[in-house]
């Protein structure tokens, strides 16, 4: 199943579970992740300023284990919309000790891929999940404004005024200066509506892309690396007919 699938109609995805899916993951993100970057620079910051000695050794291993922690959290947040397992694939340790448990977490590349994933990316990621989420909120409320336009209002000159204000108008609906649109009947309640509905249905898309991306990123970060050159280099190390050719050809000693 691929519960993040463009290939629909606006009206085919906003109905399944794709854009639901794709705002609920972003905007776990925004949320758990920030308390997941949190702990682990945290641990990575006590880890570096008391490994420094051989009695801090212990919370240098605590502090690898603490964003294994987080990572793995974050994977499991991506199976909601991916439901492919991601394997990180750590390194065991290749004997007892203390320095050999602290030489095989802080030497694991998935240590590092972890780091860069969990307190690297997450500047760049939590500020696109919080544009193109609150772009998305704002749409989808707006849908809903025939029901609730009539509720805000401002007092101008001991005169009450009703409506929502969609630009600026200081000095009330008929006043000037002001621009925009001054939301102060139903006809024109229900004009945004449909703008809105029609950019909703359209930003949908946007929604599950930035989502589908913001997955790739984990999966590519949390996942156990793969050289992409692998079947090329073991085909370049089996031997290849000029090679059986040379065999044949020697002389028996």
């Amino acid at each position: 199943m691929r519960p993040l699938n463009l290939r629909r109609d606006p009206v085919r995805l906003t109905l399944s579970a794709a854009p639901w899916a794709s705002a609920w993951y972003l905007l776990g993100y925004l949320f758990v992740g920030t308390g997941l970057c949190a702990i682990a620079l945290t641990a990575l910051a006590v880890g570096v300023t008391f490994g420094v000695t051989l009695a801090g050794l212990p919370l240098l291993i605590g502090a690898a284990f603490a964003i294994r922690w987080c990572a793995n959290a974050e994977r499991a947040r991506l199976r909601s919309i991916q439901p492919e397992p991601v394997i990180a694939g750590y390194s065991a340790p290749a004997g007892g000790g203390l320095v050999n448990r602290l030489r095989t977490h802080w030497a694991d590349p998935a240590t590092w891929r972890d780091i860069a994933y969990l307190c690297g990316m997450y500047l760049p990621l939590a500020t696109l999940d919080t544009v193109v989420l609150t772009i998305w909120l704002v749409f989808l409320t707006g849908i809903t404004l025939p029901i609730w336009y009539w509720a805000p209002w401002q007092s101008i000159h001991g005169v009450r005024y009703h409506g929502y204000q969609l630009g600026y108008f200081p000095n009330g609906p008929h006043g000037h200066p002001g621009w925009g649109l001054y939301v102060d009947s139903l006809p024109k309640a229900l004009l945004v509506a449909a703008v809105c509905l029609v950019a909703f249905l359209l930003f949908n898309y946007v929604l599950v892309a930035t989502a589908r991306a913001h997955a790739f990123v984990a999966r590519t970060l949390l996942s156990e690396y793969t050289d992409p050159l692998k079947e090329a280099k073991e085909i370049l190390r089996e031997p290849g007919p000029l090679t059986a050719a040379e065999t044949a050809g020697r002389p028996a000693l």
